[in-house]
């Protein structure tokens, strides 16, 4: 696919990013339930919470996203730092 074609993305339909929002979801719903049918041995006292790993990897998740936005701020360079555009 060329920077130029007219065609879109399958992602850049609307109806496909809530299939992939609903199914993402009901894969969530599905691990939690199956956290009630499971016999956890946890490592330590936290992970016995219920849902902990859901909980766990959202939180990593979203520190990453911060973490990745920081370092962007810190080392963004000029638009122009590898010369004149050739536009």
């Amino acid at each position: 696919m060329t920077p130029h074609d007219a065609s879109k993305h399958w992602l850049d339909h609307t109806r496909n990013i809530k299939r992939l929002w609903i199914g993402f979801l009901l894969v969530l719903v599905l691990c939690l339930l199956a956290e009630l049918i499971l016999e956890l041995h946890p490592q330590f006292w936290l992970e016995g919470i219920y849902g902990f790993h859901a909980w766990y990897g959202f939180l990593v998740c979203a520190a990453m996203i911060l973490v990745a936005k920081v370092l962007a701020l810190l080392l963004k360079r000029p638009d122009n730092y590898y010369g004149k555009n050739n536009d």
